[in-house]
């Protein structure tokens, strides 16, 4: 599957994720600033912009982690401020830094996400096998996840995060400080997992990631400056140029 293979129209079918003048301020500083948009059902979406564009602190608003200041969201139809036990239940979550435990085994930091989301012992273990199988870390489970390598640490994130079987994904650029084999293998695993229907939100500050998705909305010091297609983010790139220079100079393009 190509991140470039979006329908037809490049409208959401279904919204999963709908904002509406999503705000968020920190004392003085406006992080995020009236974000209007949606993901439809089965869509990759990016979130593209450089560091300090508000794309972190944008999805945790949506995963319900973070209140907005002002303006409101849903996921999956539930809001954000009133209903985010419901979101988090049916929701799966990759943070920017590695948050399982790491004196943990890869085997045992699943079976505590399976515990902690309720996970009913029938299927367990098959669902954990496929998972296992799928990122090709079946050899690894009795190792600790210190000691895996960075590609490894996010494949075990995402495999926590898909225990549960959510009908979202969000992940917040699971891919920065990872090796390019290890990525493009990450992003083999997110495109299966498309292709069964399930809709993914990701961050990343990386051009050619931005291509993989259907859709990508460019941010820029908390505004939405631009959303679309890939391609036609790019036709935009001349009127867009000082978000594509901080983009240029702040990670390069791989």
């Amino acid at each position: 599957m190509d991140g470039r293979d979006a329908p037809d129209d490049g409208k959401p079918s279904g919204a999963v994720v709908q904002c509406a003048a999503l705000s968020k301020s920190f004392g003085q500083t406006l992080a995020v600033n009236g974000l209007s948009f949606d993901v439809g059902r089965g869509e990759v979406f990016g979130l593209i912009g450089p560091d300090g564009a508000g794309k972190t602190t944008t999805m945790r608003m949506l995963t319900a982690i973070m209140e907005p200041t002002s303006g409101s969201a849903t996921v999956l139809g539930f809001d954000t401020r009133r209903q985010p036990d419901a979101i988090k239940e049916r929701i799966g979550y990759v943070a920017q830094r590695f948050s399982q435990y790491g004196d943990l085994t890869v085997a045992e930091n699943i079976e505590f996400f399976a515990d902690l989301f309720q996970v009913p012992l029938d299927g367990r273990l098959e669902r954990t096998r496929r998972l296992l199988a799928a990122s090709g870390m079946e050899p690894l489970t009795e190792r600790l996840a210190r000691d895996l390598s960075g590609g490894m640490k996010q494949k075990l994130a995402l495999m926590c995060a898909l225990i549960h079987t959510p009908e979202a994904l969000f992940l917040d650029e699971p891919t920065t400080g990872v090796d390019p084999v290890s990525r493009q293998e990450f992003w083999t695993i997110l495109y299966e997992l498309v292709a069964q229907g399930m809709t993914l939100v990701v961050s990343t500050p990386f051009m050619d990631e931005a291509e993989r998705c259907h859709r990508i909305g460019l941010m820029h010091r908390g505004r939405m400056l631009a959303m679309g297609t890939p391609d036609e983010i790019a036709s935009e790139r001349s009127s867009l140029e000082d978000a594509f220079m901080d983009l240029i100079i702040g990670h390069g393009q791989e």
